[in-house]
């Protein structure tokens, strides 16, 4: 006899409560992820996940909305490691699981955050089941504003994919930075009732010299609210990444 049923005929009670648990999932369990504490250089632990490709591989930083955390990118995440690519997606800091504080409101210095990607990136090129040359970022609304950042200071960024970006997000303004991330690649999403972001992505379109693939969606919210009313995004972000990265 296999299964639940015949595990319980085959043990004692005490015994059969304990098979029955460890056949149970636990809550956010993900077959081939595991928890991850990263430290920034400015004293913050940020808990993160990273999603195991199964091979020395690229890798893509998964950058949450504010207020939210880094459960929005499941989904992406595990079908990013299914297709042979890494993916470590974190909290930023005051968020989720890991320390230190969101800034406060629209005036506050939300510059602190690009600390909390560079240090995804460096816990990144410490793996030797990372190709540190091979690196993405996805990042949502100020994600996507921080990826930007983060890119254009560190060439071993290969590839964006900026969901409701913003030309200037509470101070973090990217124009400049979209230049001189120069020929990399790009992709940039935003929703038609998403009106600052649609214009953010036909301006930031034009910044730099290399792809810029702009994809307008319909009637789909902002950031990793697109995920869920779109089901074809995390399909076309996999698929971005799989061109431009491996």
């Amino acid at each position: 006899m296999t299964g639940i049923a015949g595990v319980l005929r085959l043990l004692p009670p005490p015994a059969a409560i304990v098979a029955v648990l460890a056949l149970l999932p636990t809550p956010h369990a993900i077959a081939g992820s595991q928890r991850v504490t990263i430290r920034t250089d400015d004293g913050v632990t940020l808990a993160a996940t990273w999603y195991e490709p199964g091979t020395r591989a690229p890798a893509v930083i998964l950058v949450h909305m504010l207020y939210k955390s880094r459960r929005d990118w499941d989904t992406v995440a595990t079908s990013l490691a299914t297709q042979g690519i890494g993916a470590l997606a974190i909290d930023l800091r005051g968020h989720g699981e890991s320390s230190g504080s969101i800034p406060a409101g629209e005036t506050g210095d939300y510059s602190a955050l690009v600390h909390d990607v560079t240090a995804a990136r460096h816990y990144l090129s410490s793996r030797s089941d990372v190709q540190p040359s091979r690196l993405g970022i996805a990042g949502a609304s100020v994600g996507a504003n921080l990826a930007v950042l983060e890119a254009a200071a560190d060439p071993a960024i290969a590839s964006l994919a900026l969901l409701s970006p913003s030309t200037d997000y509470r101070g973090l303004r990217i124009e400049a930075a979209m230049k001189t991330y120069a020929k990399r690649p790009a992709l940039l999403i935003a929703s038609d009732d998403d009106a600052y972001a649609s214009r953010s992505v036909k301006e930031l379109q034009k910044s730099g010299t290399g792809i810029r693939e702009a994809l307008i969606l319909n009637h789909a919210g902002h950031g990793t609210v697109m995920l869920g009313r779109d089901p074809d995004l995390a399909r076309t972000l996999v698929d971005w990444f799989r061109r431009t990265l491996l």
